[in-house]
Formats: C-alpha cells, sequence, structure tokens
C-alpha cells in the first residue's frame, strides 16, 4: 500500500489532535508536531487554521462526491451509493471506522472555524438534487438521505446504534425500498 502524502499526514494528524485533545488544541504547531513535519512543511499545505479545517472538509466531501460518481445511470443508484458510502454492510468495532473519526474531527475542527461548514452545506445541497434525480420518488429519495444521515449521526455519536443483526437488517431495508419503489413504478 502506498504511503500517504504529506498533505494526507497532516490531515489525519489534525484530526488526532481533535479527536484526543479537542477543538482548543488544534494549533499548527500540534498538528506539525503529530505529523512529525516542520511547521515550514504544514504552512507549504495549510498556511492557516482555516484552510486546514477547509482541507478536512474537502477531503470528506470527495469521497462522497467519488461514491456518487461512480454510481451507474439506473434508477436508485445513486441512493444506493449514498446508502453503501456511509452505512457499512456490517457494524464497526466500537472504536468506530477511520471515516467516522475523519468525520467527528471535522466537525470538531468546524467549531474552530464555523464558516468552514459553508462548503459542506453547499455539497449537501448538491447530494440532495442527485438523490432526489436518482429515477425515485423525490420523497423517497429525501426519506433514505434522512434516514442514512441520521443513523451516521447515531453511529458518530454513539446514541443507540443498531448492534449486529439490526444493524444488518435496517440496512437491508432500506435497499429493499429503494428496490420497492423503482419495481412499482413510484
Amino acid at each position: 500500500m502506498p504511503r500517504p502524502s504529506s498533505k494526507e499526514r497532516l490531515l489525519d494528524a489534525a484530526a488526532e489532535v481533535l479527536l484526543t485533545e479537542g477543538a482548543e488544541s488544534l494549533t499548527l504547531e500540534a498538528v506539525a508536531r503529530r505529523a512529525g513535519v516542520s511547521k515550514g512543511g504544514l504552512f507549504y499545505h495549510f498556511p492557516t487554521k482555516q484552510a486546514l479545517v477547509a482541507g478536512m472538509v474537502e477531503r470528506l466531501v470527495g469521497a462522497f462526491d467519488a461514491a456518487l460518481a461512480d454510481a451507474g445511470g439506473r434508477p436508485g443508484d445513486a441512493l444506493r451509493a449514498y446508502v453503501t458510502a456511509t452505512i457499512p454492510e456490517t457494524p464497526e468495532p466500537a472504536a468506530g471506522l477511520p471515516a467516522d473519526r475523519v468525520t467527528a474531527a471535522l466537525l470538531a475542527g468546524v467549531l474552530v472555524d464555523p464558516a468552514g461548514l459553508a462548503p459542506l452545506r453547499e455539497r449537501y445541497a448538491a447530494w440532495q438534487r442527485r438523490l432526489v434525480e436518482d429515477g425515485v420518488d423525490p420523497a423517497v429519495a429525501t426519506l433514505v438521505r434522512l434516514a442514512v444521515d441520521g443513523w451516521w449521526a447515531a453511529r458518530l455519536l454513539g446514541l443507540a446504534v443498531p448492534e449486529a443483526g439490526l444493524h444488518e437488517r435496517v440496512r437491508g431495508h432500506l435497499m429493499e425500498m429503494i428496490d420497492e419503489v423503482i419495481d412499482s413504478g413510484r
């Protein structure tokens, strides 16, 4: 497996600082130290804390943009991709998935720079448009997105997350609902 780029290592280090030390501890010095690079190396990629938070937002939205871009053109393909990109087939260990750790760090980072959430809001609007244009009833598409987003938030915050067995059944029902709506022509 290739070694992560310096930029990726810095973003990972920022996530770790946020998760282990809190948003108030996110400084460029702390991130450089955690990543094992000089401040100059950090400044090359992220000259400000706001640029660092923006990089974290960009990485998160890039993963979802890629998942939706890779979705096929058949009705329901984008919805299935959204479910797949957000909810794993089986429950993750109690420590959470690395993606959830990055997301948790990102949300903590937004506490540092609330304006950093603007690009995420813009991408959510674009994802919503893509999902309602997926050949499925727009109300069903929105219902699936909201269910998935709520599940993601529950996992992120540890709020009564479905355990093994129930996790798979609920995820399966979401996928079946998409197929049933398509099959019924709604």
